[in-house]
C-alpha cells in the first residue's frame, strides 16, 4: 500500500488528532503512574504537581477523546438489538446516584440515603414503566404504488396496541433497512486494504428512517396515523424490520422494540426534473400525420362489433341503436412520436469532485444517502426527465442502458418500468477521457426500421466521434 493511497482514508487532520489523544491518554496514564510513585516515596509536593497536572489531562481526556469514542458505539449499538440504552438524562442520573451514594456510605447520614432511595425508585418506575409502553405493539405500514426522490412520500402508519390493561405513551416508529447490497466505496476499500478488512468495512449499514412520533395509543385501541417522508435518492431501500421506541416516562432510557416485517423492496425513482429543449430536435409536426392503420389517434377509422376486450368508452351507442348489438369505434393511428435515450454509465474519474473515501464512508455510515457520483446521479435525473417529458405528450419512448433495450412503450406502467431502471443503474469508472460504449450502442441500433429521435445522454466527450450518424444523436453531457 502506497502512501498517497492511504490519505484517500486518512488526511493530515485525523493523524493530527491521533497523536493528540494519543499523547492524552499516554500522558495521564504517566502522570498517575508518577503521583503512585511519589506517594509511596513520601514526596507530598510530587504528588501534588503530578495529580494536578493528571487532571488537567482528565478533563483533556473527556473533551477531546470520549465524545467521538462515544458517538462511534452510539452508532455501533444502534445496529444492535439491544433491548434499551441509557440517555444523556440517565446517564446524568446514574452518575449522581453513584455520588450521593458514596457520600451517604462515606457520611452515614441518613438524608442521604432517602435521596438516594428517591433516586433509585424514580430509575427503576421509569424503566418498568418504558418496558410496560412497549409490549404487544403491532406495525403496520403502507407506501404508495409510486415514490420519488426528493418529493414528500406519503406513508400509511397502523400501530395497534393489544395490552388490556394499559396504554402505550410516547412511540417513535422507525422502519430499518439497506439502500444497497455493496458499498459505494467497496471497490476502492478493495483495491487499498487487505480481503478481510476491505469486506468489513464494504459492508453496507442498516439505515433507519423515521415514520412518525405517535403522543398515545390506548389500550386495546389502533392508532392510525399519516405521515410524509422524503428518501434523499434514488435507489433500492429493502425493508428488513421495523423499531419502536419510548422515552416514556422521565426519558432516562430508550427503550427499543424490533417487529419482523415482510422483506419488501421499495424502488424510489430519480427525482422529477423539467426538460424543455426540444425545439430544435423535434419536427412540429411529429404525431400529428393520421396513418391507414388502426391506433389511438383522433381520426375514425372503422366501425365493428364489439370484443369482450374492448374499452367501454370506444362504443358508438348510435350505432349500437341501430345495428342492435354492440358497436364500437376504431381510429385511424398517428405518424407517432418515437424517443430513444441512451444512457452512457460511464463515468471518467477526473471529472468526478475528488471526495475523499473516508468521508463517502463517514456519509454512507451516518445513513445521509450518499452516492457513488454525483455527476452520474444529475446524468440519470436529466434521463429521467426527457423520458418523463415525453411519455406524457404520448410519444413512444425507450430507454438504452449498455446492452440493455426496453423496447418502445406508451403506457404509464412502461414509464414507470423505465424509471425503476434508472432508479437501480449504477455508474461505471474510467480513466480515460471518452468511452467507446455509447458509439457502439449507436451504432448497433442505427439501422433500426424507426424513425425515432435519439438522445445521448453522457459525462464523456464525444465531439471527435468519426460516425455520421453517431453525431445526428442530440448530446446532452453532464
Amino acid at each position: 500500500m502506497k502512501l498517497k493511497d492511504l490519505t484517500q482514508l486518512f488526511s493530515l487532520r485525523d493523524l493530527r488528532n491521533a497523536i493528540f489523544a494519543g499523547v492524552v491518554v499516554f500522558g495521564g496514564i504517566a502522570l498517575s503512574l508518577l503521583t503512585l510513585y511519589a506517594h509511596q516515596t513520601d514526596n507530598p509536593q510530587l504528588a501534588g504537581i503530578a495529580a494536578g497536572i493528571s487532571l488537567v489531562f482528565v478533563l483533556l481526556i473527556l473533551i477531546f477523546v470520549v465524545p467521538p469514542l462515544a458517538r462511534n458505539a452510539s452508532r455501533e449499538a444502534s445496529q444492535m438489538n439491544l433491548p434499551f440504552e441509557f440517555t444523556t438524562g440517565g446517564a446524568i442520573m446514574l452518575v449522581l446516584m453513584i455520588v450521593v451514594g458514596f457520600s451517604a456510605w462515606n457520611t452515614g447520614n441518613n438524608l442521604l440515603f432517602l435521596v438516594l432511595s428517591f433516586l433509585a425508585a424514580t430509575l427503576i418506575v421509569g424503566f418498568f414503566a418504558g418496558r410496560i409502553s412497549l409490549k404487544k405493539l403491532d406495525v403496520k405500514m403502507r407506501f404508495p404504488e409510486t415514490i420519488f426522490a426528493g418529493e414528500k412520500t406519503p406513508i400509511l402508519l397502523n400501530v395497534v396496541n393489544r395490552k388490556k390493561l394499559f396504554a402505550s405513551f410516547s412511540i417513535v416508529a422507525e422502519v430499518r433497512g439497506r439502500e444497497r447490497e455493496r458499498s459505494i466505496a467497496a471497490d476502492d476499500l478493495e483495491r487499498l486494504l487487505p480481503a478481510f478488512l476491505a469486506k468489513r468495512l464494504s459492508r453496507p449499514p442498516t439505515v433507519r428512517r423515521t415514520l412518525d412520533h405517535i403522543a398515545y395509543v390506548a389500550r386495546n385501541s389502533t392508532v392510525e396515523s399519516r405521515t410524509e417522508h422524503v428518501f434523499p435518492n434514488r435507489g433500492r431501500f429493502l425493508i428488513k424490520d421495523f423499531e419502536l421506541s419510548t422515552r416514556f416516562p422521565f426519558g432516562f432510557f430508550r427503550h427499543r422494540r424490533r417487529l419482523p416485517a415482510r422483506e419488501t423492496d421499495l424502488i424510489v425513482f430519480p427525482q422529477p426534473d423539467h426538460f424543455d429543449d426540444v425545439s430544435d430536435e423535434t419536427p412540429l409536426d411529429a404525431g400529428k400525420l393520421v396513418a391507414n392503420k388502426r391506433g389511438m389517434g383522433q381520426d375514425l377509422l372503422a366501425l365493428r362489433d364489439y370484443q369482450p376486450n374492448d374499452d367501454l368508452r370506444r362504443i358508438d351507442w348510435k350505432a349500437t341503436a341501430r345495428a342492435r348489438h354492440l358497436t364500437v369505434r376504431e381510429f385511424a393511428a398517428e405518424d407517432e412520436l418515437r424517443i430513444t435515450v441512451i444512457l452512457d454509465r460511464f463515468v471518467p474519474k477526473n471529472k468526478e469532485s475528488g471526495r475523499p473515501l473516508r468521508e463517502k464512508i463517514s456519509a454512507e455510515q451516518s445513513g445521509k444517502g450518499a452516492v457513488a457520483s454525483t455527476r452520474f446521479e444529475a446524468g440519470v435525473i436529466h434521463a429521467a426527465a426527457i423520458l418523463t417529458h415525453f411519455a406524457d405528450k404520448q410519444a413512444e419512448i425507450r430507454l438504452i442502458i449498455d446492452d440493455e433495450d426496453t423496447g418502445f412503450g406508451t403506457t404509464r406502467s412502461h414509464l414507470y418500468d423505465i424509471l425503476k431502471q434508472l432508479a437501480m443503474v449504477e455508474p461505471k469508472f474510467i480513466t480515460d477521457e471518452t468511452s467507446t460504449e455509447p458509439q457502439a450502442t449507436f451504432e448497433r441500433i442505427s439501422n433500426d426500421p424507426d424513425d425515432s429521435h435519439r438522445y445521448l445522454v453522457t459525462a464523456n466527450d464525444n465531439s471527435d466521434a468519426s460516425s455520421e450518424s453517431f453525431k445526428k444523436l442530440k448530446i446532452i453531457q453532464f
